[in-house]
């Protein structure tokens, strides 16, 4: 990828978060977001101050590591498996992260008065969903040798968390049901300013664990056999690629939800945009183009003349499934994993 092409697209992402702090569900005047970010956020509305402070700059961060996460949770399995249509999904990590957030929320309903102590019992049983399901798929990584069956693993324990999420669900009060329901949309802004930390050192050590995995992504393009042929370990590597998949795409649903697409048509954007499968410059592309689709699609969520939020999960699907339909149609003319 030329110089300039990384330039434009560091602007781009630059220029959609500072459109993520401007523009909102509330209309803040432009000078006031300059003088609070410039610092001199008492001079202004308090509620505007809080606006920005406490919320527009914890949901642009948390969408554009989210984005970023995603995208190279969905790179990296697509390249494991060999199949442009893996993602993050696809082993039921995300419906088991679903399925801990499930049981908090229609069972024990701990989160339906909004209170803190409700949202981490619920980030909580995101992360304990993630682990189990995590751990399952490792248990069988073990076992199995072939990839293909792997992921078909990946699906069916997909669909008993999804089974199980179901009798939740008609056992559950209407109420419980109801935040569930929103839970299950996505959103990125439910990250506050004191959680922030944390969602960044874990989404930050996962992406920073994905750069050292680089060179054996670059090997399995050749296939499991000859990536053996080149002294890479090839059951050890799948087990450090699930694991880092899953802890990319825990930390991403345990506070913003199950985000469709975002991890299954980024990687496949990042490729079309560079023509090329080497994991040195595709992973950082990934990462940039992750982080600035999610930006956008957050942008789009913010309806100021309505005074609402459209749910993520209805924007994500405008961009990422025209990309997928473009991808089966020209598979045969497109050559990814080479």
């Amino acid at each position: 990828m030329k110089p300039v092409g990384w330039l434009i697209l560091s602007l781009l992402l630059l220029g959609l978060f500072a459109a993520n702090l401007f523009w909102g569900s509330v209309s803040v005047p432009f000078g006031s977001v300059v003088d609070i970010l410039s610092g001199n956020g008492d001079a202004v509305n308090p509620t505007w101050n809080f606006i920005v402070t406490q919320s527009r700059i914890p949901q642009g961060v948390t969408a554009m590591l989210a984005g970023a996460s995603l995208a190279v949770a969905g790179l990296m399995l697509q390249t494991a498996f060999g199949n442009p249509l893996a993602g993050p999904s696809i082993l039921g990590i995300t419906s088991g992260a679903s399925l801990g957030v499930a049981v908090v929320m229609l069972s024990a309903g701990s989160v339906i008065g909004g209170t803190v102590a409700g949202s981490l019992s619920a980030v909580a049983g995101a992360f304990a969903g993630s682990i189990v399901t995590l751990g399952i798929i490792i248990l069988f990584s073990s076992v199995l040798r072939s990839s293909v069956m792997l992921l078909i693993v990946g699906i069916m324990v997909g669909y008993v968390a999804n089974s199980a999420i179901t009798l939740l669900n008609f056992f559950a009060s209407a109420q419980n049901v109801f935040a569930y329901t929103l839970w299950g949309m996505g959103d990125f802004s439910s990250v506050t300013l004191g959680e922030l930390p944390l969602f960044v050192s874990v989404s930050a050590a996962g992406l920073f664990f994905s750069f050292l995995l680089v060179k054996p992504l670059n090997a399995l393009l050749l296939g499991e056999r000859y990536a053996a042929n080149l002294g890479v370990n090839v059951r050890r590597t799948r087990v450090m690629l699930l694991l880092c998949t899953g802890l990319l795409t825990a930390i991403v649903t345990s506070y913003c939800g199950p985000v469709s697409f975002l991890g299954l048509a980024v990687p496949h954007m990042a490729r079309l945009a560079i023509g090329s499968s080497n994991h040195n410059v595709l992973l950082p592309v990934t990462v940039l183009m992750g982080a600035a689709t999610a930006l956008l699609c957050n942008l789009l969520c913010s309806l100021p003349w309505q005074g609402g939020v459209i749910p993520l999960n209805a924007v994500t699907p405008i961009f990422g499934a025209p990309v997928i339909i473009y991808v089966i149609v020209n598979r045969s003319k497109i050559e990814y994993f080479n």
